[in-house]
């Protein structure tokens, strides 16, 4: 399997002296193409800050993270802009649609901004994946959560990217709304052989990916294959104990 993204000795640390705060420490973990992997771990594990620092949205304070062989800490900003912007997708908790635009409209906007003609045929095939065909012209107060989760999951795939980050994606969601969602996001994953590495705290969400990576203190704790629900609440509980 191909390594898409990887870190070495990626520490993070917040504040100094007596105030200091070892988010991330020292860690080494390779992410894999075409795989769907879940981070979890307690409040404080240092999982958002991971995500974020391999995504570009924060630096580390040591360390080095790849992408595709591309080491972030010597991009300067505009490169670093770019590579976000032609390589990541990003999801979140909150949908971050504009509000007067439409659902198709939303998910064109990433191609519109970077000036750049959507490649229609691939954004067909999300659509329809997703099962949003009806709702293209309605705005996101006409939609459901799980619809505006969906469009935001689309505008995200939309510039086939490398990876798509995704924190805390179902946090807003029923249970309903956050199984589909998380359904979709194995099926691009094993139809259209698309990266997704995923923050949740929920272990039904983390069942749903290929792999499950648990922190704790900033360290990785854990590193589980194909996981069960039930599996997951195992070592969270055992996380949990040792805490």
């Amino acid at each position: 399997m191909d390594q898409i993204v990887q870190t070495k000795q990626l520490e993070k640390i917040y504040g100094e002296n007596e105030t200091e705060v070892i988010a991330l420490n020292k860690i080494n973990i390779e992410f894999f193409k075409s795989q769907f992997t879940a981070i979890m771990g307690p409040s404080g594990s240092g999982k958002s800050t991971l995500l974020h620092c391999l995504a570009g949205l924060d630096n580390p304070t040591s360390g080095s993270i790849y992408i595709n062989d591309t080491d972030l800490s010597i991009l300067n900003d505009k490169q670093l802009t770019k590579l976000r912007r032609d390589s990541f997708g990003f999801v979140f908790q909150a949908y971050n649609l504009i509000p007067t635009l439409t659902a198709a409209e939303n998910i064109s906007l990433p191609s519109s901004i970077a000036g750049n003609s959507p490649d229609e045929e691939w954004i067909d095939k999300i659509i329809e994946k997703l099962d949003l065909y009806d709702r293209l012209n309605h705005r996101p107060n006409e939609l459901s959560g799980g619809q505006q989760q969906k469009v935001a999951v689309a505008r995200a795939l939309a510039s086939k990217p490398s990876v798509i980050f995704a924190d805390e994606p179902t946090g807003n969601l029923d249970s309903t709304s956050s199984e589909e969602l998380l359904a979709f996001l194995k099926i691009i994953v094993n139809e259209l052989n698309q990266t997704v590495i995923m923050v949740t705290h929920d272990p039904i969400a983390a069942s749903f990916a290929d792999r499950v990576i648990f922190l704790r203190d900033g360290s990785v704790f854990n590193d589980l294959k194909e996981p069960s629900k039930e599996q997951i609440i195992a070592i969270i509980s055992d996380i949990s104990s040792k805490g």
